[in-house]
């Protein structure tokens, strides 16, 4: 049987390029679940790729689909953080945004996993630029833009000064209790220190 050349052919069907199936979200959540509990239990010097995989339940192809070393995985799992954010308060007044954004921090920073996770990477980061950058992108972007929301509420309220001196109001704001839970990691905090915190910071804030 012969054909027309004029006709029109059809045209072949096109295959899928080999590795272009999408990665499942479940199967990515719980790698992502598994770098912090693996960090937690054994830090970051130890941790590794078989490590991560065994906990979450999957190959270790799973997760070099997804992220090419045990650090480039650690850099995503922080740089996250910084995005995700944390709610800006809205109580009506500087002091309650402040007391209610350090009693939502105060908890984030002494949850166990946390308490363990941020120490031993800030000592990887004295050593890998990499895990430096990455960690001041999430414990100061994260942290400051909420704070940032908190001033400028402040100002349009009249409590403070449009002018402020922004870079040290974030210092303020933020420094006390980073110093306090996570470089000196007091086992408690003091009875009303959340409250008195707040007070003194507002104060100091109007002061600038």
């Amino acid at each position: 049987m012969t054909t027309n050349a004029d006709e029109p052919q059809p045209r072949p069907r096109r295959r899928a390029p080999a590795g272009a199936a999408v990665l499942r979200e479940d199967v990515t959540e719980a790698i992502r679940a598994a770098v912090f509990e693996e960090l937690a239990a054994v830090g970051y010097a130890r941790m590794s790729i078989e490590g991560i995989a065994r906990r979450a339940g999957v190959g270790k192809t799973a997760v070099y689909r997804r992220w090419r070393s045990k650090l480039h995985l650690v850099l995503d799992i922080v740089s996250a953080l910084a995005v995700q954010g944390l709610p800006a308060p809205d109580t009506g007044s500087l002091e309650g945004d402040l007391r209610l954004l350090y009693e939502v921090t105060s908890r984030a920073l002494r949850h166990p996993v946390a308490s363990q996770i941020i120490p031993d990477l800030q000592a990887e980061a004295a050593r890998n630029p990499d895990i430096a950058e990455a960690m001041q992108k999430a414990l100061r972007e994260g942290q400051d833009g909420v704070a940032s929301r908190i001033l400028a509420a402040a100002a349009e309220r009249g409590e403070l000064s449009a002018a402020v001196d922004t870079d040290l109001a974030l210092d303020l704001i933020s420094g006390p209790l980073y110093w306090r839970s996570v470089v000196i990691r007091s086992p408690k905090l003091p009875k009303g220190y959340l409250g008195a915190l707040a007070r003194a910071t507002a104060e100091g804030l109007k002061a600038l």
